[in-house]
């Protein structure tokens, strides 16, 4: 799809000089698209922010007590799962 989009002349001059005039649509579809995944990530950074408070989890306290937790998990995982195969 064609769109017009206005930017400045010196914003043109440098993605000309990085991309070449001829690529100059697919180098501002990607940097978009990357923008909007990053934005995208904040929002559910946002909508999601305190979720998880240290009262609710105690177990995360420090890093020793988060190592202890994961190797708590993982073998509780293996148990339950039966012990993963190694190759």
């Amino acid at each position: 799809m064609r769109t017009h989009l206005i930017i400045s002349e010196e914003l043109l001059r440098q993605i000309d000089a990085t991309v070449g005039k001829r690529r100059r649509s697919r180098f501002v579809e990607e940097a978009v698209r990357e923008k909007l995944r990053r934005e995208m990530l904040v929002a559910a950074l946002s909508s999601t922010a305190g979720l998880l408070s240290a009262e609710a989890h105690p177990e995360w306290g420090t890093p020793d007590e988060v190592a202890t937790w994961v190797r708590e998990s993982r073998r509780r995982d293996e148990q339950r799962l039966g012990s993963p195969t190694r190759g």
